[in-house]
């Protein structure tokens, strides 16, 4: 009996053994977090209002969001890995990217040491190669009020992989359809579904990225395609211009950037090629930012941008942007901006990324200011 007992107990112990290193290897691990970024915003000489003055529904300095992100150990350098991301609107809790649930991301993938491969709705490279060199980032006065695609690029229906190896970053993604919503006149919903088994290029949409980074210094080079599809009746629309899947919206970019000390130094430059526009096909944006560390808790940064297009005179616009982050904690940061553009005689493009309505009349000039405060968890 008491050899039985023995055996069992060995039995047991080595069952849990076993079932303690399979948890170990399939260890998971499931994060919850978010920000909520909101402040009070003022825009200067709109066409429709004169001065306006608002809670921004898209953005302060950081988009509002709530996700979850996990990652499972499979062994043998092997993991699974998932995100589900929503935007929300901090002035009425709304919905994101034209009311999805988990507009900003929704994807599932596995990785090693070769990279990442996932599917699902995920960032273009475009997105990750400006990473670093925009400063400002999606800021409610930053690159987004020159051109909106620039902090919503994002696909559905996308396969994408993404490696490091020491410096050097690559990635690629391929859309089969690559914005399912229609969101009206509005980069988060083009109303561009694709997958059509009568058309193999509608909407399809493609990225490329190659980027290095050093501790001082890098570079990033990046090149965004998408595909329209043909329109079927004269109250179809794609957002953009674009009418036919054999029209196309390219963006290349190339940026760098370099640290000093508590500063930072970047510039890029953003080429696009829009077969929507048959007025402004070709443009170039142009964008200088810096940042400076006054202390741990202050820093100032801005940005100068130029978006000018080619073959079409009195149609560029210029912004300038400057703002002043305090942090309270390590998750509480307060901050003001200031922000200003200027519009030749055919332009009429609004200084606020942050919401629509505040575009002045063409030519107009605006000044625009906000006030927040930004808390992540």
């Amino acid at each position: 009996m008491k050899k039985m007992t023995s055996h069992r107990a060995l039995t047991a112990l080595a069952a849990l053994s076993a079932l303690a290193t399979a948890g170990a290897v399939h260890a998971q691990s499931v994060t919850l977090y978010g920000l909520i970024d909101t402040g009070v915003e003022t825009v200067s000489n709109t066409a429709t209002a004169g001065r306006i003055t608002r809670v921004p529904s898209n953005t302060g300095i950081l988009p509002s969001r709530v996700g979850m992100r996990g990652k499972e150990d499979l062994g043998g350098g092997l993991n699974a890995v998932f995100a589900l991301e929503m935007g929300v609107a901090p002035d009425t809790g709304a919905s994101g990217q034209g009311g999805r649930l988990f507009g900003r991301q929704s994807y599932v993938g596995l990785g090693s040491d070769w990279g990442t491969v996932t599917v699902g709705r995920q960032y273009s490279m475009l997105y990750w190669s400006m990473m670093d060199a925009d400063i400002v980032g999606p800021s409610v006065f930053g690159l987004g009020s020159l051109d909106a695609y620039i902090p919503n690029a994002r696909h559905d229906n996308a396969i994408a992989y993404r490696g490091k190896f020491d410096g050097l970053s690559v990635g690629a993604s391929y859309s089969l359809g690559r914005d399912t919503v229609n969101a009206g006149p509005s980069p988060v919903g083009t109303n561009c579904p694709g997958e059509s088994g009568s058309d193999a290029q509608a909407c399809r949409a493609w990225s490329l990225q190659a980027k290095y980074d050093t501790p001082t210094w890098g570079a990033a080079l990046a090149y965004d395609l998408q595909h329209s599809r043909t329109l079927t009746s004269a109250t179809d629309a794609v957002f953009g211009g674009l009418t036919s899947s054999a029209k196309t919206d390219a963006r290349l970019s190339v940026n760098g950037y370099a640290k000093f000390g508590d500063a930072k130094l970047a510039a890029g430059v953003i080429r696009r090629d829009n077969d929507g526009s048959a007025t402004k096909p070709k443009s170039d944006l142009w964008f200088l930012a810096a940042s400076y560390a006054i202390s741990p808790a202050w820093t100032v940064d801005g940005t100068v941008a130029r978006l000018a297009y080619k073959d079409f005179d009195n149609s560029d616009s210029t912004l300038v942007a400057v703002r002043a982050l305090y942090k309270l904690s390590k998750r509480t940061t307060v901050y003001a901006q200031l922000g200003h553009i200027s519009n030749q005689s055919l332009a009429a493009v609004s200084v606020s990324g942050g919401a629509t309505g505040s575009n002045p009349a063409a030519g107009g000039s605006q000044t625009g200011t906000m006030v927040g405060i930004n808390h992540s968890f």
